[in-house]
């Protein structure tokens, strides 16, 4: 697929991008295109020294040279959707299906149009190469690449919605105060309690940074929409939706640490992702 340079203003929400995608806004109609392959994956982890396992389900969408994805909760999606949905034309799995499915078609569409090491080459992302090493290495330096992208001052209160007990780590190590926030972890490594009232911390917050996982469950439109409301920094982490996330840039999301598939997780082998910051 040939790759396009601009794209439409998204000035509301996921639903909205959809829609102009679907209408040919950001490129090539979805109905001529082809999704050749979804996949489902589950897998677990637990960091050395930690106490938490982390349990990860994702569907993916293959779009030519590009791979959409998505978290999901337990028992969202089947694996049978690889069998029932690989081979259908794009508009199918942006129409129909559950969130997830529907959102990791939107972002192979958007990572197809324009991928991110293009961006790169254009001087509008920075490719930061994550180091080859065990988990707990590349955790480390995915999350300092992220925290890197918080403009804080000491003291400063940071939502962190979608906690990663690294990111924790090197939001404190800015001077940060973590505000942890997510749906299936009562507690950080280190005891801190974690809110599962995303609103709670928001209206607390001074920035916030989230993961790609709102795109997922629903909750990005609400987050997006009060950051507006309180002119507060948001900078998103994704690896669902890092695409998606992406069209957002300067429109509610002040910056972005994009990584795309193959995550760091999945390979001891240097792999790269991208930060983007809005622009003035």
């Amino acid at each position: 697929m040939k790759s396009v340079t601009g794209t439409a203003a998204v000035t509301g929400g996921v639903g909205e991008l959809t829609r102009d995608v679907l209408d040919g806004a950001h490129g090539p109609l979805p109905s001529e295109l082809t999704a050749t392959s979804v996949f489902w994956m589950h897998h677990g982890t637990r960091l050395a020294g930690g106490d938490t396992t982390y349990r990860n389900q994702y569907v993916l969408v293959r779009l030519g040279e590009a791979f959409g994805a998505c978290a999901f909760e337990e028992g969202e999606i089947g694996p049978q959707v690889c069998g029932e949905l690989s081979g259908s034309p794009l508009d199918r799995l942006l129409r129909t299906g559950p969130r997830p499915l529907r959102l990791a078609a939107l972002d192979a569409y958007l990572a197809a149009v324009r991928p991110h090491r293009t961006a790169a080459e254009a001087g509008q992302a920075e490719p930061v190469a994550l180091p080859a090493g065990p988990p707990e290495v590349r955790a480390r330096a995915r999350d300092a690449a992220v925290a890197g992208l918080l403009d804080i001052g000491p003291g400063a209160e940071v939502a962190l919605i979608g906690v990663v007990n690294p990111l924790v780590a090197a939001i404190r190590e800015r001077g940060g105060v973590p505000l942890p926030c997510d749906l299936n972890l009562r507690a950080t490594q280190w005891g801190d309690p974690v809110s599962a009232d995303m609103t709670q911390v928001l209206e607390r917050a001074d920035a916030v940074v989230a993961t790609g996982m709102t795109l997922g469950n629903g909750s990005f439109d609400t987050l997006l929409a009060r950051c507006r409301e309180r002119e507060l920094p948001l900078v998103v982490y994704a690896q669902s939706g890092s695409a998606v996330a992406r069209a957002f840039l300067g429109r509610g999301v002040s910056a972005l640490s994009a990584e795309p598939f193959p995550f760091s997780q999945f390979s001891a082998e240097p792999t790269t992702l991208y930060r983007y910051r809005a622009t003035a």
